[in-house]
Order: C-alpha cells, then sequence, then structure tokens
C-alpha cells in the first residue's frame, strides 16, 4: 500500500485524510462524517496508521 498526502481513506463512517506524511510519522486528520470541515487531528507512527485502516477504502476523487 502507498501512502500520499491528502488520501482520504474510509473504515466503516470514519474518514482518515493524511495531512503530513514523513518517513516514520504520519499527521492524519479524523473527519467528521455529517462535516467534513471539522475533526481532530492526530500524529502516529506510519506502522500504527496502515494498523488502523486496514481493511479501509481509498476514497478516491
Amino acid at each position: 500500500m502507498r501512502l500520499h498526502q491528502n488520501q482520504l481513506w474510509q473504515q466503516g463512517r470514519d474518514l482518515y485524510r493524511i495531512v503530513h506524511l514523513e518517513r516514520l510519522s504520519v499527521e492524519y486528520k479524523k473527519l467528521d462524517p455529517s462535516d467534513a470541515a471539522r475533526g481532530t487531528h492526530h500524529k502516529v507512527t506510519k506502522k500504527e496508521f496502515c494498523r488502523l485502516i486496514k481493511g479501509a477504502v481509498e476514497v478516491k476523487g
């Protein structure tokens, strides 16, 4: 799986957008499905993020 900045992933009802991507860490925003402008920022390792989105679907466009 290749990760890129601004990718949007959907896991169930949860949406995750990659805000900043580094070699070993990922900053992402967990979006509120009812209001995409709202959400919470998180910083985790790349390994933790991949575990979080395991089974998720990338939202295109």
